[in-house]
């Protein structure tokens, strides 16, 4: 649960235990009663790392934003540089429920993010995107977009193994965004 927390949660509870070990413990123990809050320092160290590596909300909106402007030429060649650089070998697929198929670990999956700008997506082209994924015989599913998905979209990908890629997420993937409105940067 610490682990999901803001990094100052885990911080105050350290302090706190730690706080409570020294005035709870003799005089020549007190040293030990520090010691049980050093893993939740740890953990608030961890976690203050993480979010100082993650957008805020305002830069994922500004960024999103920037995202719903590209052609999907530059959309699909940022999505491809993207996975390139976190280690998949990507190929372009000539589907109409995928755009890439990508490899990990000896893993395929295909990956959907034609309809990167639509505001909400629903379950029909998760459906869509499960079918092709059976019928290629590839292990799982990701369907990109930069709006939200409907609840029934999220129960249905969660079903059939279809990992949704929106938001904060999204953000990080395409973390070196190039394009502008206007064309490359």
């Amino acid at each position: 649960m610490l682990l999901r927390s803001n990094w100052w949660v885990s911080g105050v509870v350290g302090l706190v235990l730690g706080l409570i070990g020294v005035v709870s413990m003799p005089p020549g123990y007190r040293l030990f009663g520090t010691i049980m809050g050093i893993p939740f320092l740890i953990i608030s160290m961890i976690r203050f790392k993480q979010q100082w590596d993650e957008p805020g909300p305002m830069r994922t909106e500004e960024v999103l934003q920037k995202m719903r402007k590209l052609s999907w030429d530059q959309f699909a060649a940022e999505v491809e540089a993207a996975l390139l650089r976190d280690g998949f070998a990507v190929t372009r697929v000539q589907m109409a429920e995928a755009d890439f198929s990508i490899t990990a670990d000896g893993r395929t999956a295909l990956v959907a993010c034609k309809r990167w700008k639509v505001p909400n997506t629903g379950v029909e082209p998760l459906r869509e995107l499960h079918k092709a994924v059976q019928r290629e015989g590839a292990h799982e599913g990701f369907y990109i977009t930069s709006g939200e998905y409907t609840d029934t979209a999220i129960r249905f990908a969660a079903e059939k193994n279809i990992r949704l890629v929106n938001g904060m997420p999204l953000v990080k993937l395409l973390r070196e965004l190039r394009y502008t409105e206007t064309g490359k940067v």
